[in-house]
């Protein structure tokens, strides 16, 4: 077998790509819409990026407008608020991680568990259809459920026993727990398409194996299905690293509040901030600049790191 697959690749590799281009032109012409998509919208803006060693002005153009070098980055690291956006786009961005990243995986397994099909098809609707509802609307309807003024939580608060209302929306210590409660609630179901999919391709027969030699569900479990998500977990797990500083700028923004700046201002925010309704073009570029190296960074090194631990990597 293993002959047989080194002489296929030694057969394809004297093969010239246009010969493989002729042979199998149609499943390359498939490709074509899509690498001309990346190619429009992700490589050909890079050229753009210029402008964040440039003090740009839109009259002059790019090349017009004068070279001041790392003039943006400096002032960026320079201002007194800089530490604390970083500080709260990291923290967010991992305490996500932390409490997301494995709800999608228990809830696989517990879906897998269900026999009975049609109350596990439900289960699944269910469990997917917040993830439908759309950022904006997820944020009014926070809003409201956490408004001092007759909202849900201060209602049930006040009958237990609450003296006063509480503005949890206007809150700088509660902003990330009802950002990332808020998280799990629409996205967690939606997560699991992935783990379902890898653990419905689960050999039944070991699983009969495993009851035969009185496996109960937890050591079936643990030896079976959860060896067979590794791979797809560390994947997974090396995309969430890999978008550590890229937190979703659409639910911070509509959330945010002068009151709650304090943790909700991360880099997306500032950047639009600074970008969109200042006009400061360059040093919001030189801003996001930092973000994406930071991130390509840390994707290469929690890559390396599960390379050597599992020998599952993307490169």
């Amino acid at each position: 077998m293993g002959k047989e697959r080194k002489s296929s690749a030694a057969v394809m590799s004297k093969e010239g790509l246009g010969r493989r281009i002729l042979k199998h032109w149609e499943f390359y012409l498939l490709l074509l819409p899509g690498i001309l998509l990346t190619i429009i919208f992700k490589y050909i803006p890079i050229y753009g990026v210029q402008i964040a060693f440039r003090d740009y002005n839109a009259m002059d153009g790019f090349f017009g407008s004068p070279w001041v070098g790392l003039k943006w980055f400096q002032r960026f690291f320079g201002s007194y608020n800089s530490v604390r956006m970083i500080r709260n786009t990291v923290l967010l961005s991992l305490y996500s991680i932390l409490w997301t990243f494995p709800i999608p995986i228990i809830l696989a397994l517990l879906i897998n568990q269900i026999k009975n099909k049609k109350f596990q098809r439900v289960s699944q609707t269910i469990l997917y259809a917040p993830h439908f509802i759309s950022v904006m609307i997820l944020c009014g309807m926070l809003r409201i459920f956490l408004s001092p003024y007759g909202g849900l939580v201060n209602v049930i608060a006040q009958a237990l026993g609450a003296t006063e209302p509480i503005s949890f929306i206007d809150s700088a210590s509660a902003f990330r727990t009802i950002y990332i409660a808020s998280s799990i609630w629409q996205d967690a179901g939606w997560g699991t398409i992935i783990y379902i999919a890898t653990l419905s391709s689960v050999d039944a027969t070991l699983h009969e194996a495993a009851k035969v030699d009185g496996a109960n569900t937890l050591q079936r479990i643990f030896h079976i299905d959860i060896p067979e998500l590794i791979p797809v977990i560390v994947i997974q797990l090396i995309m969430s690293f890999g978008n550590l500083m890229n937190v979703g700028f659409e639910k911070a923004f509509l959330l945010q509040t002068s009151l709650n700046k304090e943790t909700s201002e991360i880099i997306a925010t500032y950047v639009y901030e600074q970008g969109m309704l200042k006009a400061m073009y360059s040093f919001s570029t030189a801003v996001g600049l930092f973000n994406t190296v930071v991130n390509i960074i840390l994707l290469l090194v929690v890559n390396k790191v599960c390379k050597k631990l599992s020998n599952v990597s993307f490169i």
